[in-house]
């Protein structure tokens, strides 16, 4: 079968790799130039957090390795206050689990190289999709290009053009919500030659109303992201607002004014998509990854949940015999998964932003951290099971009210915890 894909970032260049793996011809349409000549876009990377759902995909096409060589592991997130105090606050109970930081334009580069060494892959840049006329099988492209297509999947992106012509068609519903926030790329380089804080973390600076996030690059430099209200980040003082309530960090930012002005607002939205795909008469469009269901980045699962999309259509495939239409109609059981990861990343930025730092939060994950030590197995967290496993993120949402419940006597102590735990243990 011949696919098209149009969009060549992550999620698209590793779908490429799956279907190719199945015998599958795979052209790629990307509107951007190739990133691995002209480098990614300034101010837009957001490092990614890679962890265990977008490793799995990864290994299943022999790619974690080479990408985990570039990435740098971050067992715990190092919370910086107002007065400079640091305090770290390991992920896992054991401190052996660790997301990873990459950035996106070098795992990009991977992806491309790997979908491109596949025999029936081929890749065409600075190909814009204009138009889509599912009932003649034609896509149209900025270069004036029009192409023949069957099955067509966008994979580009929450502004995707396959997801806008789907969306057009009747009986598909489609929403988005803006948060009030947007986001401001600014660099920590290496100082002296060597990192300028400690690379085994994830830094946050959580300010009430707004925060700004640090993750470690390989060249020992830190990419840091603002995260504040849109008036705030186009105020005249701005910088002088880095510099009153980030001072730590400000001392490591000799670029700061350069990076602050050059740098563009990025914005902070959820879409939701239904259904996925529709047939038309001479052409099948589906979407995935963030053209399906764009989250918010602040639970690190974005690329990891469109990865593992990858996975799930992959299966949906073996389960049909390649039947494209079938596989598509089973595919649509991932939302209830991507529904409830899009509501854990709203969740997780007020976490991040307004919790983290405070007394309550911080005795509340140690007695997490106990009943896992006490419970191996039987009581993981959310977080754990977000990030370190490969539990369906519906199910990871089921298995957390369970736990609660089960624990609601915690308030007298994690000693209280694990009796209710063990009784509801032997209840089952």
């Amino acid at each position: 079968m011949e696919v098209t894909i149009v969009g060549a970032g992550l999620v698209g260049c590793l779908l490429a790799c799956f279907l190719a793996r199945r015998g599958h011809r795979v052209t790629l349409y990307e509107r951007r130039p190739d990133p691995r000549e002209r480098g990614p876009e300034r101010g837009r990377s957001i490092n990614l957090a890679l962890s265990e759902r977008g490793i799995d995909a990864l290994r299943r096409v022999g790619l974690d390795q080479e990408v985990l060589e570039a990435a740098l592991p971050m067992p715990g997130r190092m919370m910086h206050a107002l007065d400079g105090t640091l305090t770290f606050q390991p992920y896992s109970a054991d401190g052996r689990h660790a997301i990873n930081s990459i950035s996106r334009g070098a795992l990009n580069a991977v992806l491309l190289d790997a979908a491109t060494r596949l025999p029936g892959v081929s890749v065409h840049f600075e190909h814009r999709l204009t138009a889509v006329d599912e009932n003649a099988g034609l896509l149209t492209f900025s270069t004036g290009a029009v192409e023949k297509a069957q099955i067509v999947i966008g994979a580009d992106g929450a502004y995707s053009a396959v997801r806008a012509r789907l969306q057009s068609l009747p009986g598909v519903d489609f929403s988005q919500e803006y948060l009030n926030y947007g986001y401001k790329e600014l660099t920590i380089p290496a100082k002296d030659g060597n990192f300028a804080m400690n690379p085994a973390a994830l830094h946050i600076w959580p300010r009430g109303a707004e925060m700004m996030i640090a993750l470690p690059n390989p060249d020992r430099s830190f990419t840091c992201t603002l995260f504040w209200p849109h008036a705030a980040l186009a105020a005249p003082d701005a910088v002088d607002h880095v510099r009153r309530d980030y001072p730590d960090a400000v001392a490591l930012m000799p670029y700061l004014e350069d990076d602050y002005a050059r740098n563009p607002v990025g914005h902070l939205v959820t879409m939701r998509c239904s259904p996925w795909h529709r047939a038309g008469e001479r052409m099948t469009l589906a979407v995935i990854g963030d053209a399906a269901h764009a989250i918010v980045p602040f639970y690190g699962q974005g690329a990891n949940c469109g990865f593992e999309d990858c996975v799930e259509l992959d299966r949906c495939l073996e389960a049909t015999g390649d039947d494209f239409a079938a596989a598509f109609r089973l595919f649509e059981r991932r939302k209830a998964d991507t529904d409830v990861i899009a509501r854990l990343a709203l969740e997780n930025f007020v976490e991040m932003r307004d919790k983290v730092g405070s007394r309550a939060f911080l005795a509340r994950k140690r007695i997490e951290h106990a009943l896992e030590r006490l419970l191996p197995g039987w009581y993981v967290s959310q977080y754990e099971l977000v990030s370190f496993s490969t539990t369906p993120y519906a199910e990871v949402e089921r298995r957390v009210a369970r736990q609660r419940r089960a624990a609601l006597l915690a308030g007298g102590g994690a000693a209280a915890a694990v009796a209710a735990l063990l009784a509801a243990r032997r209840r089952r």
